[in-house]
């Protein structure tokens, strides 16, 4: 049975929450999310690591007890001790603490009085008026709740492009070995790399004969085949996530993978220039008539057309085919562009490494700096850095820094901007740091024009230089904070502040939207992965996606530079 790391992931999250419910023990409730994130983050599948004998209890966070609970789900797909307290709380429970405003007492309490096991119960009983009746709820309340209900269901129906690409790279492996398969790729908007996708489209080139489509929905993840056909199959996965598969010929290839990437405006308004020239163009090709005369690659069909092949990032008609005929498309960035990390945490607070082992593996990825940006004091849940520790901080780095050869170790820190907009350390400590990453933790619910305010009272601190992870937002869990995103960004270009591309998957802040936004208006940006293990600086690769979705270019961001050149630009005005 194959098992996905985002499923063992979410049957820990699952159990956490059940337990938090129940009362449980805090730090065993804390072990098991702190696993479940262990687990999500992995580079390679648990199962095979497995198959090849490896400990898993010497992986971060997992001891020899979750490690037997890692194999057991492995081998049977399910947890026993879940199953156990599923019996007793109703395992749609969990659901509902991920809501804003929820918290496991206050779930606890509507099951015991108003039987609300799920979202559905929840969502009738507020239509009804019945929460208002409780002792800590009213109408504000109710339709906050409503509010959050909605937006979730609404991400339930799509897919963390981290888990999707967990997904995608499972299956490609699993059909790559079939006889006959010369090309195998996926499409959709996974390709234009969006934060989340709806579905997967799979295309695949293969000889006649070959038996692809039995492979297809003989895959192991599958909970349901929707559809089997000899070019075309669909199926349901366990984790919900939908997969099509359809068998083009070698001819068709280049004009099926450009019909299943680009957006439907994006196809909309390149088969309009088409019919301009006289052309018809579908999955299958381009015709003149009815004899084909391009579609074996994307290339022929961008030709056809008479503009350059461009890239599908930015295949959402937002003004990619204006400029592909004005030879004015962006040189992408690139992860082969990017020498640096400007935002990583260690054992120090909440991450998972010393500051030596981070350091190590940001080398061995070609890097030639990485910048330490443990918590400051205020994120006590991180067991945040006061002043004393973080200059003892700075001195293990120097020292480390005469040690280790081919990367150079940024002394920072993750500075919490608190509600009245003052930095969380004084400035005696912070000038000792090479750069700033601050960032917004608390205090998600002022108003836009305080919320903009506060943070541009703190861009006025000279020690000021990243405003990190900009809007707050967790995809599918929390909308970002109200915010005027346009005066921000003049604001930071008036002090000669920067923003962050967040690169973490649930992250993604800022928007590709926004990035396009800082690129007309000449900010420049750091594309940083805000690690906090050494598998998860390989983040970098969906930052990058982000930044290509929003036409960045090398230029328009930080850490593409040497330090040499980035510390001039960090100096402030």
């Amino acid at each position: 049975m194959s098992v996905l790391n985002a499923e063992i992931a979410g049957i820990f999250n699952r159990y956490a929450a059940l337990l938090e419910i129940e009362g449980a023990n805090s730090f065993r409730i804390r072990a098991y999310r702190n696993a479940a994130r262990t687990v999500q983050d992995l580079p390679q599948s648990l199962e095979s690591m497995l198959k090849e004998g490896e400990d898993l209890s010497e992986l971060p966070t997992i001891g020899k007890d979750l490690a037997a609970k890692i194999k057991e789900i492995v081998e049977t797909g399910q947890l026993s001790d879940l199953q156990k307290l599923e019996q007793k709380t109703p395992g749609d429970l969990a659901k509902l603490t991920a809501l804003p405003g929820l918290g496991p007492k206050r779930v606890k309490a509507l099951y015991d009085v108003l039987k609300i096991a799920n979202l559905a119960d929840l969502q009738t009983a507020i239509e009804a008026g019945k929460l208002r009746e409780l002792p800590g709820f009213g109408s504000k309340t109710e339709e906050k709740i409503l509010k959050e209900i909605k937006r979730h269901l609404q991400a339930e129906k799509r897919t963390n492009l981290h888990a999707a690409e967990q997904v995608a790279e499972s299956l490609l492996r699993h059909l790559k070995g079939v006889v006959g398969v010369k090309a195998v790729v996926v499409a959709g908007s996974y390709r234009r790399r969006r934060e989340t996708v709806g579905d997967l489209d799979i295309l695949v080139t293969c000889t006649k004969g070959s038996n692809v489509m039995d492979r297809f929905i003989g895959y192991d993840a599958v909970e349901e085949v929707i559809s089997k056909g000899k070019t075309r199959s669909t199926v349901l996965l366990r984790l919900g996530l939908q997969i099509d598969l359809r068998v083009v010929p070698q001819v068709s290839y280049g004009a099926a993978l450009h019909y299943f990437t680009g957006s439907k405006a994006h196809n909309i308004a390149v088969r309009r220039i088409a019919v301009k020239r006289g052309l018809k163009l579908n999955e299958y090709g381009i015709f003149k008539r009815e004899k084909r005369v391009a579609g074996r690659t994307e290339e022929e069909v961008f030709a056809q057309v008479d503009l350059p092949y461009i890239e599908p990032e930015l295949r959402e008609n937002r003004g990619e085919i204006e400029a592909a005929r004005k030879g004015a498309l962006p040189r992408l960035i690139s992860l082969a562009d990017i020498r640096g990390d400007l935002h990583s945490h260690t054992k120090a607070t909440d991450g998972k490494y010393t500051i030596r082992k981070m350091a190590e593996a940001a080398r061995e990825r070609g890097y030639e700096y990485l910048a330490i940006t443990d918590h400051t004091k205020h994120v006590t849940v991180a067991h945040g850095l006061d002043a004393k520790r973080l200059a003892k901080q700075i001195e293990d780095i120097d020292r480390l820094n005469k040690k280790l050869e081919g990367i150079m170790i940024l002394k920072s820190a993750e500075v919490d901007i608190l509600e009245d907009g003052s930095l969380d350390l004084p400035n005696e400590i912070l000038k000792e740091l090479d750069l700033t990453v601050c960032s917004v933790h608390y205090k998600f619910d002022l108003a836009a024009q305080k919320q903009t305010a506060r943070i541009i009272r703190a861009m006025d601190n000279p020690y000021f230089n990243i405003l990190g992870h900009p809007t707050g937002r967790l995809i599918g869990q929390r909308d970002p904070y109200a915010i005027n995103m346009r005066r921000l960004m003049m604001a930071a270009l008036e002090r000669g502040c920067y923003f962050e591309v967040n690169a973490q998957p649930e992250r993604l802040d800022l928007t590709d939207i926004h990035c396009r936004m800082a690129k007309e208006m000449g900010l420049r940006v750091a594309i940083s992965t805000d690690a906090h293990t050494t598998a998860t600086l390989d983040y970098m690769r969906f930052g990058v996606g982000q930044a290509r979705r929003g036409w960045l270019e090398p230029e328009d961001v930080l850490n593409t530079r040497s330090w040499k050149n980035l510390k001039k630009l960090l100096k402030r005005r």
